[in-house]
């Protein structure tokens, strides 16, 4: 794979470089330049190094979506702070990721208060503990169990949790009038996803809580992505059909070859799960999704 294509996908968190191939390091050497797209009225998306960035430009204050890492987060402040002289009022993190909460820091003495499922705390907690950097971040001081409403400006944000997924506690993130939803890393478009067992994450789970995605919104939904092949991180319920059609396929292949007799060594040799289209394998991440596939149906 090219270098310059793999580091366009860079930003997985400390947590994920500690389980997932050496190779994702070389994700975090070089970067673009920041990119603001605007999506629907005061509503863009901020994308630099790390899961993708939504934010909403009210006249009752700023409301971000995820915070990349510190570095990119105060390129992210800087450039709102020209757009808008309102406050900062709420930081919502989609899951506790190091890609979409490590630039919570910069937003210290700036926001008022930061949101994320009661899971999404625990998980953060423990992970910054264990890496002894717990000083160093910006913790939720709102949580919920399933949903959470707050009204700003003209919008009205909505936060749902479904179950388990890419952890226990990813959060879909929607602005109700504009009909946009932030689906953190429940996406992962057309690219071989991270998957975090340690935090509770499960496959099957996974395929229910995109069902309920496309159950809860309407077809006008435009949602935004963790990450996404060619920076594809925007999209609709098709996109999310096929990453459901990947998971599906993934642990229908390991069934397979499980019940054909083959060893998990043979299984975990696999290069490509087929019947999915057009996915890549940028985080070098399939060894991973076939193990976990593996474990999920034999334990």
């Amino acid at each position: 794979m090219k270098r310059s294509s793999f580091i366009r996908y860079a930003g997985l968190s400390a947590g994920i470089l500690a389980l997932a191939p050496k190779e994702l390091m070389a994700a975090l050497l070089q970067q673009p330049a920041y990119k603001i797209t605007m999506l629907r009225g005061n509503i863009g998306i901020f994308n630099e190094k790390g899961g993708t960035i939504l934010f909403y430009l009210s006249d009752e204050g700023i409301v971000v979506v995820d915070s990349e890492f510190p570095e990119p987060a105060g390129h992210l402040i800087s450039d709102l702070k020209t757009r808008s002289n309102q406050p900062f009022k709420l930081l919502i993190n989609t899951h506790h990721h190091g890609d979409h909460t490590g630039g919570n820091i910069a937003f210290k003495g700036l926001v008022d208060h930061v949101v994320g499922h009661e899971n999404c705390l625990a998980n953060y907690k423990r992970v910054t503990e264990e890496q002894k950097n717990a000083d160093k971040q910006l913790f939720q001081d709102i949580v919920f169990q399933t949903t959470w409403k707050h009204k700003i400006g003209k919008e009205k944000i909505k936060a749902h949790y479904f179950g388990a997924g890419h952890t226990n506690g990813d959060a879909i993130i929607h602005f109700e009038n504009a009909n946009i939803a932030h689906v953190g890393d429940l996406m992962f478009n057309r690219v071989y996803p991270f998957i975090d067992r340690k935090a509770g994450a499960s496959f099957k789970s996974w395929v229910t809580v995109l069902d309920k995605v496309q159950e809860t919104f309407s077809d006008d939904t435009i949602f935004v992505f963790g990450h996404g092949s060619n920076n594809a991180v925007v999209g609709t319920k098709e996109d999310l059909k096929g990453m459901q059609l990947y998971i599906n396929q993934l642990l229908q292949l390991v069934d397979s070859q499980i019940k054909g007799g083959k060893s998990k060594d043979e299984i975990l040799a696999i290069t490509s799960i087929p019947g999915v289209g057009e996915w890549k394998d940028e985080f070098k991440l399939i060894k991973m999704n076939l193990e976990t596939a593996y474990l999920e149906l034999t334990t």
